[in-house]
């Protein structure tokens, strides 16, 4: 089974730019599906973008525009760069691979946005 390791969060001001990046390990990465999704404090873990293995890609409403999700299979890492962050996008952002009934999730990483 793939095991995920998250990093690159860290505290930024609003209007500031993070790449998350998530290495894989244990599994043929290109043969998972990946995604981001974020927990904020009181709230559920929701996706923010995924990346098929085909290269389609989903974001939610929130970060259109402003996020972008990339893989580099040679090297077993999803990315997310988030640009012009808000207060809003705080939380703890996991990555999870996904292929048929195989599924993981990384530990996390926690991104905070304020000034």
């Amino acid at each position: 089974q793939v095991q995920l390791v998250e990093s690159g969060g860290g505290l930024v001001q609003p209007g500031g730019s993070l790449t998350l990046s998530c290495v894989a390990s244990g599994g043929i990465f290109s043969l998972y599906a990946m995604g981001w999704y974020r927990q904020g404090p009181g709230y559920q873990r929701v996706m923010v973008a995924a990346m098929n293995t085909g290269g389609s890609i989903t974001y939610s409403d929130s970060v259109k525009g402003r996020f972008t999700i990339s893989r580099d299979n040679a090297k077993n890492t999803a990315y997310l760069q988030m640009n012009n962050l808000k207060p809003e996008d705080t939380g703890v952002y996991y990555c999870n691979a996904v292929h048929y009934t195989d599924s993981a999730w990384g530990q996390g990483t926690q991104v905070t946005v304020s000034s």
